[in-house]
């Protein structure tokens, strides 16, 4: 009795690891480009991101709660005999909402660009492949110096209305996020 409910346990084991994978690529953000160019006034990100809003997440969006995506990018310049030293810490949000009134979709970036998109696939494009915007001004890095560059995005539930976050923190739905994305970067300027 003992041997054939083990062999269950197992294969229920088993089971669950082989699906595990499945679950956690169904809540995470894959980024598909990223990399610092030279801009007019400083250092630039151009990124693009990939991810598919789960279930819950279009329901919420649809009663009219908004979602913010935050991507944060960290410049560190590594040095021989310490730590690396950060230089440069920078995060912009993005927030998406849905109007029941107008029945459009609205996506913003925090403090600046504000549009109407009339589907969801197009609002989330402003959030999948945001414009570039500037992480450090020329003076900020110094030139001819090698920095480690890394960037990720996620869904920032801090930013929910108080009574949405507890469920975001408790529900796994709700965690949709990338993991850092690092790469080299030298100044130029």
């Amino acid at each position: 009795m003992t041997r054939r409910l083990f062999h269950w346990l197992a294969c229920g084991l088993l089971a669950l690891l082989v699906h595990l994978p499945l679950v956690a690529q169904a809540n995470s953000i894959d980024i598909t480009q990223a990399r610092i160019e030279a801009g007019e006034t400083g250092y630039r990100l151009a990124a693009g991101f990939q991810f598919e809003l789960n279930r819950g997440l279009e329901e919420a969006l649809a009663r009219g709660i908004p979602l913010y995506f935050t991507t944060e990018v960290e410049l560190s310049r590594p040095r021989l005999f310490w730590f690396a030293e950060r230089s440069i810490f920078v995060k912009q949000t993005t927030r998406v909402s849905y109007n029941v009134l107008t029945r459009q979709y609205n996506a913003s970036v925090i403090g600046s660009l504000q549009q109407n998109y009339r589907t969801l696939d197009d609002a989330l494009s402003l959030v999948k492949r945001p414009m570039r915007w500037t992480v450090a001004d020329y003076g900020e890095l110094v030139a001819g110096e090698a920095y480690t560059v890394a960037v990720r995005m996620m869904l920032d539930v801090s930013q929910l209305p108080k009574p949405f976050q507890v469920n975001a923190i408790n529900n796994r739905s709700w965690r949709l996020s990338s993991d850092w994305k690092r790469f080299s970067f030298t100044a130029d300027k």
